[in-house]
């Protein structure tokens, strides 16, 4: 099938397309076009003036068009979910449920349109402000680009989207060019709840010409990214003076202590690991079990890994399913043979077929092996033993990135030690990294990334502070 792109309000063409294909069986399921940059500069100006469009709606009105967005989502889910387990090869039951978080998202944001406000400011708190009121107000920034990434191509497009409408703004979205149908679907969604033209425009093509194109653009005044460090680092190179957003990697650990349920941990840890084939900026990647639990934590995560279902995104049974591109199963069968070569041992997987890479768990490893110090991003989990709650901390947090962390523990002293320690923008408590509400504040620290996602937070950066002062006397 042939897909079009987003332009102004219109469904467009161009001469060259991209071909989009099945993940697990390479099959064709659409094509999309690419945009040249003229169609780029006709998105940016008509997003320029849907900006200004969005600006003057309603607050309640923006918020019953992203109501009607979900209730959209919603009717189309399971066409959603197929589109997402074909194009990005994740399975079917993960697909559904991150269908179920765009819609929450969507209807999150829906109310939080109606929250956003500004503060009175006590001026006469200082001697130079007698005689004066002072408020501030939120307005929103004007063009917004959304560069978002192929393993949530539904909810991480979502928090972006969402939140900039809602904080009136208008966007240029580029989905990545791997999975970018999924964002279609959601443009006819955003389209049939009556978004005004130019208030979401979808383009498709290149990160080294559309994408560079898109964030140079004087006229964008905010860009949110999520995807790898060395693309952060460059897009803050490139983007001129513009407010940034980015959510870029992480080498996800989990810290075991003795008290903790092995079990829990174990089926846990093995869906937080292996889910969307590892391909999850906080996937499950080190897991740090002290030396008295060391043994039987590693033989009932084992067992649990093995229990998943391997195969077809699309058929009901399974758990895992492919990587995004054979390149990509390459590069992680390269990563664990210099891991083994250094001395790890592999308990379980190791192998690999077609696109498919099979949930691997390696022992032994060593904190310089890629597979430890960084971001492995496929479905490959070390187990670690520490001699102390103390040294599994500290080895959690030797590290560059700092996204999500957590920790298996009944003592509240640990979980106090460990809120202190972990330098991460979330520490989750008895439950895997990957865990994630849709509202609360989410993004990283230190080479993770910049700013917070979460539809009010991220609305926040979306916004500028407007200050009003007004001489009484």
């Amino acid at each position: 099938m042939d897909y079009k792109l987003y332009i102004n309000g219109k469904w467009i063409q161009s001469a060259e397309r991209t071909p989009v294909y099945n993940k697990y069986n390479d099959q064709l399921i659409g094509t999309l076009p690419v945009v040249d940059q003229d169609q780029l500069d006709q998105a940016i100006a008509a997003a320029e003036r849907g900006a200004q469009v969005m600006a003057d709606l309603p607050a309640h009105q923006r918020a019953a068009l992203l109501l009607r967005v979900a209730r959209l989502l919603q009717e189309r889910r399971e066409e959603l979910a197929k589109m997402i387990a074909a194009e990005a090869g994740k399975a079917l039951k993960f697909a559904r449920a991150e269908v179920d978080r765009a819609v929450s998202v969507f209807t999150i944001a829906s109310e939080e349109a109606k929250r956003l406000h500004g503060e009175t400011v006590p001026l006469d708190a200082a001697p130079s402000g007698e005689g004066y009121f002072g408020f501030y107000v939120r307005r929103p920034v004007g063009v917004v680009a959304a560069i978002t990434p192929f393993n949530f191509p539904l909810n991480l497009v979502a928090h972006k989207v969402a939140p900039a409408l809602a904080a009136g703004n208008a966007l240029v979205l580029k989905p990545a060019a791997t999975t970018p149908l999924t964002a279609v679907l959601l443009c006819e969604c955003l389209q049939a709840a009556g978004l005004p033209p130019g208030a979401i425009n979808l383009i498709n093509g290149p990160g080294r010409t559309v994408g560079e194109w898109l964030v140079r653009d004087p006229r964008v005044s905010k860009i949110t990214f999520t995807g790898s460090v060395p693309v952060g680092e460059h897009i803050l190179s490139v983007a001129g003076i513009k407010k940034v957003t980015l959510e870029l990697g992480n080498t996800a650990p989990i810290i075991v202590a003795p008290d903790a349920d092995l079990d829990v941990v174990a089926q846990r840890a093995a869906v937080g690991a292996f889910y969307n084939s590892g391909q999850v900026c906080i996937s499950t990647q080190r897991i740090y079990g002290q030396t008295q639990v060391y043994e039987p934590l590693t033989e009932k995560f084992v067992a649990a890994t093995n229990a998943l279902v391997v195969g077809d995104p699309l058929d009901e049974r399974v758990d895992v399913g492919p990587m995004i591109a054979k390149s990509e199963v390459e590069r992680v069968a390269e990563w664990v043979s210099q891991a083994t070569t250094g001395g790890a041992r592999i308990l379980t997987g190791g192998t690999h077929q077609d696109n498919v890479y099979y949930p691997t768990i390696l022992a032994d490893t060593t904190p310089e092996m890629k597979v430890v110090a960084e971001e492995v991003f496929g479905p490959i989990a070390s187990i670690i033993r520490a001699d102390s709650f103390e040294e599994a901390l500290a080895q959690a947090d030797k590290t560059s990135f700092g996204l999500q962390a957590s920790v298996f523990t009944r003592d509240i002293n640990r979980v106090f030690q460990a809120i202190k320690r972990l330098n991460f923008g979330g520490v989750i408590i008895n439950d895997v990294p990957s865990f994630r509400a849709d509202h609360m504040p989410y993004g990283g620290n230190r080479h993770s990334g910049l700013g917070r996602e979460g539809v009010k937070f991220a609305m926040e950066e979306m916004t500028n502070l407007q200050m009003v002062v007004i001489k009484t006397t």
